[in-house]
């Protein structure tokens, strides 16, 4: 990034927060209404982390998340009616309306019957376990799902795609905080969840630093908490990144609390200017709508081990040298 760029992009970074600074002001006095209806599906963990998972998480990360180009909504606005997201209710972790309408902008030409197919069967669940389903679901997301259908009285053998790759703009990029999640008996608020075309591909915890006791082993607790409680919105997850103040780290659903470190470079290239923290490196450098698809086709890989299955995130050498030498190397 050279130095004009930076410039503009900072210049934008704190007009973002200045505005989601007066979003989450604003919010407090909506607050009562949204934990009385949290109450009502039996969301006691949610209820008291809302306050505090506004502290934590903002406007830090959501700002980076405006930069870069994802609307960033607050649950408390989508409760209030402000915003719709295409969701019946907190047991759904797919957002079908946003995803009906982008796969229908992705794939113009395929008939509804083929649409609704793709959705039928990425949706439906055949498996207890985890990572079979998150494997699998991987597979749709990189190879697109093989529809048949009914087409001037011939059966049509054809892929539904699930993102597009060559135009950036067809897709849904959204970050909602906090996310409401109810499965079972259980309830929980993951910080942020980032959809990507109504998909819940990656999910933030964030750490309190005013917590003596905070580290990035608790954070990786939680989120084993969450897989184990509310797993449904796991059989979709790309990316699990656990931030602390400004210092961030991304791992997957098999990393173990060590392996999720923190990402060192934006656009491969360059070390980032003096100054600029882990959150807002991690969030440009991965979640960046270009670098972002790319890691899902290409950087993502599950390993077998016997009869475990390892999912690992590629890390190129310079995502995770300190101070990485000048590099032609190709920026992904």
């Amino acid at each position: 990034m050279n130095p004009a760029q930076l410039k503009k992009t900072t210049a934008k970074a704190s007009r973002v927060t200045r505005k989601l600074r007066r979003r989450f002001d604003l919010r407090q006095s909506a607050i009562p209404a949204v934990l009385k209806s949290q109450l009502r599906v039996g969301g006691a963990s949610c209820r008291e982390a809302m306050p505090a998972a506004g502290k934590a998480i903002a406007p830090n990360a959501l700002t980076w998340f405006e930069v870069i180009g994802y609307i960033v909504l607050l649950e408390p606005d989508i409760a209030l009616g402000k915003h719709q997201i295409g969701r019946s209710s907190y047991a759904d972790v797919v957002l079908y309306q946003r995803l009906y309408s982008a796969l229908q902008k992705i794939n113009p030409k395929k008939p509804d019957e083929a649409i609704a197919a793709a959705i039928h069967q990425i949706t439906c669940i055949e498996s207890s376990d985890l990572l079979e389903n998150n494997r699998r679901f991987h597979k749709f997301l990189t190879n697109g799902v093989e529809v048949e259908y009914l087409y001037n009285q011939e059966i049509v053998h054809d892929f539904v795609w699930l993102i597009d790759t060559s135009n950036l703009l067809k897709n849904d990029w959204l970050a909602i905080h906090p996310l409401t999640v109810v499965e079972g008996s259980y309830t929980h608020c993951p910080d942020v969840v980032v959809f990507i075309n109504g998909l819940p591909l990656a999910v933030i915890v964030s750490i309190q630093p005013s917590d003596e006791q905070a580290t990035f082993k608790a954070g990786y607790q939680r989120i084993q908490t969450y897989i184990e409680q509310i797993p449904k919105l796991f059989d979709y997850n790309t990316f699990l990144v656990i931030t602390y103040g400004n210092q961030a780290r991304v791992g997957t659903l098999t990393s173990d609390w060590q392996e999720f470190l923190p990402w060192r470079t934006i656009d491969g290239e360059d070390f980032p200017a003096k100054g600029a923290t882990e959150l807002e490196v991690l969030i440009q450098g991965i979640f960046d709508k270009r670098r972002f698809l790319e890691q899902i086709l290409h950087l993502i890989v599950f390993e077998e081990n016997g009869t475990s299955i390892s999912k690992k995130l590629l890390r190129r050498p310079f995502c995770t040298t300190q101070y990485p030498k000048k590099s032609s190397r190709q920026s992904y």
